[in-house]
């Protein structure tokens, strides 16, 4: 009898690809909190005193500990595009664009004209995948609050459900959140590789200033726990 033929794998699930494409993730989206701040209003809307104070206190930025769950982690999905991002405990419901990079290999922001939209960067992994998949989404703009203008008071332990086009979702659960200064924006740590499926959440925070922006990034941080 001959010796079976082993299938060979598809290009998306081979080491080297996944390697390259951490790599990009890496290089590519440090200069995301620099870009942050363009087009977004000012401390009057989302950006006042008591905003700043409740991204800055240790109800945010704190760890806590949460109640795993039973059984054996869930398994990292394959590739499908997200088409919705929900954050129950802030009413958040959105639907979700890709975002690429753009002629300064800078990772593009979503639509100001659409603030409600939440930007999923392409290059990275899809919902529930292998690595550190990465959402954006404005703060505020012109017209008001945006997507994001409450992100900073969600809570660890906290539920975030992205939907796909296949029709399953991802639910990561919230380990930690964080308000990094631009100026020291740990690169690594929020956009290094991760062999579980890992998801980080930023939005602008900190001060608004008109002629430079925010000043600080705040970042979600969380890990796929079940599928659906």
């Amino acid at each position: 009898m001959a010796p079976r033929r082993r299938s060979r794998r598809p290009w998306y699930r081979t080491r080297a690809y996944r390697l390259t494409r951490t790599a990009l993730l890496v290089t590519v989206l440090v200069t995301v909190g620099s870009r942050c701040g363009s087009g977004h209003t000012g401390p009057g809307r989302a950006g006042g005193p008591d905003a700043v104070a409740a991204a800055g206190g240790p109800g945010a930025s704190g760890e806590k500990s949460c109640t795993a769950p039973s059984g054996p982690p869930p398994r990292p999905l394959p590739r499908s595009r997200p088409t919705s991002f929900r954050i129950p405990s802030l009413d958040v419901d959105a639907p979700v664009a890709a975002l690429g990079l753009d002629n300064g290999r800078q990772l593009e922001t979503p639509p100001v004209d659409n603030p409600k939209l939440v930007g999923w960067y392409e290059g990275g992994p899809t919902p529930g995948e292998s690595g550190t998949a990465i959402a954006v989404g404005h703060r505020d703009t012109m017209t008001g609050p945006a997507v994001f203008a409450a992100l900073a008071q969600v809570k660890p332990c906290k539920l975030i459900e992205v939907e796909r086009a296949d029709g399953r979702t991802a639910l990561y659960t919230v380990d930690r959140i964080k308000v990094y200064d631009k100026a020291g924006f740990p690169d690594k740590e929020v956009y290094g590789p991760a062999r579980r499926p890992e998801l980080r959440v930023l939005t602008c925070g900190g001060l608004y200033s008109r002629r430079t922006g925010y000043t600080s990034n705040v970042v979600v941080f969380a890990h796929l726990t079940a599928t659906k």
